[in-house]
C-alpha cells in the first residue's frame, strides 16, 4: 500500500488535513503526504516554521522552535483464526514551544497556515509570560548548535505501510496455525506499525528533516490441562525495532539458539515469525507438565531477551534524571540514584557492569537522528566498571549536574504534546573476552538460564524487584538438565548488579525494546530498545512463583 493509498485508506484525507493556500504558492492545498516527506517541499516547510519562529521572537521569545509533526499508525490484531481489529489513525500538526523571560510556554495547532502558526506562537509566548508568575528559578538552556538544514531517515529496505493489509492479515493468522497446530488452545498476535515524520525548527539555526519507521510483531500462546483447569502461555520472542518490514523476512532471520542446543531461539534484526509461534505452541503446552522449581540460590545466566526488561526498568528508568530531581514520579515513583547517592561514589554493580545510552543503533527502537529539541544523537557512558558516571539529559537540565550540553533525550509523543526527557537506548556492552553462552553455562555449578521477559514489580525507588521470565531451564555441573516452571528472582538493583559476573562477548549481542514505555502526567508513551549479551549474575534469590506464603 502506497502512502498516498494510506490516507484514503484511514477516512482523514479530508479537508482538515490539508493546508489552505499560503501567499506565494497560490492556491493549490498542499497534501500532508508531501509536505512531510523528507526532501520535499523544503520551502514550503521552512516558510511555515519562519512564520512561527519570528512570530515569537516579536513576542519577546529569546529562543523558540517549532515541531511540525505527522503520524501514521497502524495495528493488526487477530485470535486463531480470527481478525479481531485493525487500527489506521493518522495525525497532522504543530507544537511550538517558546522561552520568554526565562519561562517555558507551550501550544499546539492543527490548522497548518503561516497564519495559524504566527497565532500558535503568540499564544505560547502569552502562556509563558503567564508561567512567570509561579516561576521559581529561570530556565537554563544548554548551548546548542544550529544545523542548518539537514535531514534523517531510518534506513528501512520496506516501509510497512506499503504492504498490503491483506498480506500481513494472512502472515498473523498463518503463525497463529502454526502455534495450534504445534499445541496451543488460544492464540493472539498483533502487528504494531509507527511511521513518525518531523520536522524540527528554531531560532539556533536548525532545519531538521526526520522520517521515523518502527515494527513490532507480537504473540502470546497459551495450552491448557482441561482436565485440571491449568494453563499456561509463552509470548512471542521478537525485539521490535527500528526497521521495515523487512525484518519479517525468515529466509535471512538469523536465529540464535541457547545454551547447550536449548530452544529459546533469538533473533539478530530479522525475525522468523512462524517458526517462533510453531515453538511458542510446544512449549506453552510442555509447560503444563513442566518440573516446578525448587526456591534457593542460584547463579543466572540471563538471555538478552530476558535481560532487557531488567535493564529498563533497574538501570533505564533509575537514571534519568527528572526522576532522579523528583521532577517526575509517575510509573513507578522516582529514584534510587539521587545526586547525593552518585556523590558518595557508591557502587552500582561490579566492575563488568558497563552500561551505555545512546539514540545510533541500527535497528534499536530509540534511535533518531536528532531529539525533538534539535539536538544530533550521541553516545555517553551511564555505569563504567560499576559505578554511576553520568545521566540522561536534555537541554534544561545540564547545569544542573554541571554539565554544558544535552544528551539528546527529548521526545514528544506527538505534535501537540510537548517534549521532555525520555529514555534513549540503554545497554550493558558484551565482554571483551571470547565466550559463548556455552562456554558461560559450563562455569555454572547450581544455576537457571533464563529467556523472554515476563511479569515483574519494582518499588517506588527503583530498587527492590522481582523479574519473571518465558522460559526456564536448570542447570547443574555445568550442564543444563530440565526446563522449570514457576521461576522468579528477587533482589535490589544494587546486590543484583554488584552480582554480575561477566557478559559473552560481541557475536552474542542482541536488542530488546519495548514500544510503549510510559512516563509523565498526561502520560505519553515512548519507545527503547535495551541491547546486551547473555550474562551471568551469582547467588540470586529465586523464588517458586506457585507455592503459596
Amino acid at each position: 500500500m502506497k502512502r498516498r493509498d494510506f490516507v484514503g485508506l484511514t477516512g482523514l484525507a479530508t479537508g482538515a488535513l490539508f493546508l489552505p493556500s499560503l501567499p506565494g504558492f497560490g492556491h493549490t492545498p498542499v497534501d500532508p503526504a508531501r509536505l512531510l516527506e523528507p526532501g520535499a517541499d523544503v520551502i514550503v516547510k521552512k516558510r511555515l516554521a519562519d512564520a512561527a519562529l519570528n512570530a515569537a521572537k516579536a513576542a519577546g521569545a529569546s529562543y523558540a522552535d517549532v515541531r511540525i509533526g505527522r503520524s501514521l499508525n497502524q495495528y493488526v490484531f487477530t485470535r486463531e483464526k480470527q481478525v479481531e481489529n485493525i487500527v489506521s489513525t493518522e495525525s497532522y500538526g504543530v507544537g511550538i514551544r517558546v522561552l520568554v523571560n526565562g519561562c517555558w510556554g507551550f501550544a499546539s495547532t492543527s490548522v497548518v497556515t503561516e497564519a495559524s502558526l504566527a497565532a500558535t506562537a503568540r499564544e505560547a509566548a502569552n502562556i509563558a509570560k503567564a508561567n512567570k508568575l509561579v516561576l521559581k528559578e529561570p530556565v537554563q538552556l544548554a548551548a546548542q548548535q544550529g544545523y542548518g538544514e539537514v535531514s534523517w531517515k531510518t534506513p528501512i529496505q520496506q516501509s510497512a505501510f506499503e504492504v498490503p493489509i491483506k498480506q500481513k492479515v494472512e502472515l498473523l493468522l498463518a503463525a497463529n496455525a502454526a502455534a495450534l497446530d504445534a499445541g496451543a488452545n488460544y492464540i493472539n498476535s498483533g502487528l504494531f506499525q509507527v511511521n513518525e515524520q518531523k520536522y524540527f525548527a528554531s531560532t539556533d539555526g536548525s532545519y531538521i528533516d526526520q522520517d521515523i519507521h518502527r515494527l513490532w510483531p507480537t504473540f502470546n500462546a497459551t495450552a491448557v490441562d482441561t482436565k485440571s483447569g491449568k494453563f499456561r502461555s509463552r509470548e512471542s520472542l521478537s525485539a521490535p525495532v527500528g526497521m521495515g518490514y523487512e525484518y519479517l523476512t525468515p529466509s535471512a532471520a538469523e536465529q540464535v539458539r541457547g545454551p547447550q542446543g536449548t530452544d529459546t531461539v533469538g533473533y539478530k534484526l530479522r525475525y522468523d515469525l512462524l517458526a517462533d509461534a510453531a515453538l511458542a505452541g510446544k512449549q506453552a503446552k510442555a509447560k503444563l507438565s513442566m518440573k516446578s522449581v525448587t526456591p534457593g540460590k542460584y547463579d543466572l545466566v540471563l538471555d538478552p531477551g530476558h535481560l532487557g526488561l531488567t535493564i529498563h526498568e533497574s538501570v533505564g528508568h533509575p537514571t534519568e534524571l527528572d526522576r532522579v530531581l523528583g521532577y517526575e514520579a509517575n510509573f513507578a515513583g522516582t529514584s534510587f540514584a539521587t545526586l547525593e547517592w552518585k556523590a558518595k561514589n557508591l557502587p552500582y554493580g561490579s566492575k563488568a557492569v558497563n552500561i551505555v545510552a545512546d539514540k545510533l543503533q541500527p535497528g534499536a527502537v530509540g534511535t533518531v537522528g536528532y531529539d525533538d529539541e534539535g539536538v544530533k544523537t550521541r553516545e555517553w557512558d551511564i555505569i563504567k566498571e560499576g559505578k554511576l558516571v553520568n545521566y540522561q539529559k536534555i537541554r534544561d537540565q545540564a547545569h544542573i549536574v554541571g554539565q554544558k550540553e544535552s544528551d539528546g533525550c527529548a521526545y514528544a509523543q506527538s505534535w501537540e504534546d510537548v517534549q521532555f526527557q525520555r529514555m534513549p537506548n540503554v545497554s550493558l556492552r558484551p565482554g571483551t573476552a571470547k565466550m559463548s553462552p556455552d562456554e558461560m553455562v559450563k562455569g555454572v555449578d547450581k544455576g537457571i538460564y533464563i529467556a523472554g521477559a515476563g511479569s515483574f514489580s519494582i518499588d517506588q525507588q527503583r530498587y527492590n524487584f522481582q523479574f519473571g521470565g518465558q522460559l526456564f531451564f536448570a542447570i547443574e555441573k555445568g550442564k543444563i538438565t530440565e526446563p522449570l516452571e514457576d521461576v522468579a528472582y528477587q533482589s535490589n538493583t544494587q546486590e543484583f548488579w554488584g552480582a554480575c559476573a561477566g557478559s559473552c562477548d560481541a557475536s552474542d549481542y542482541r536488542l530488546f525494546g519495548t514500544f510503549f514505555d510510559g512516563k509523565g502526567q498526561p502520560m505519553q508513551s515512548s519507545s527503547v530498545s535495551h541491547g546486551s549479551a547473555t550474562t551471568r549474575f551469582n547467588g540470586v534469590n529465586v523464588i517458586n512463583t506457585a507455592r503459596k506464603v
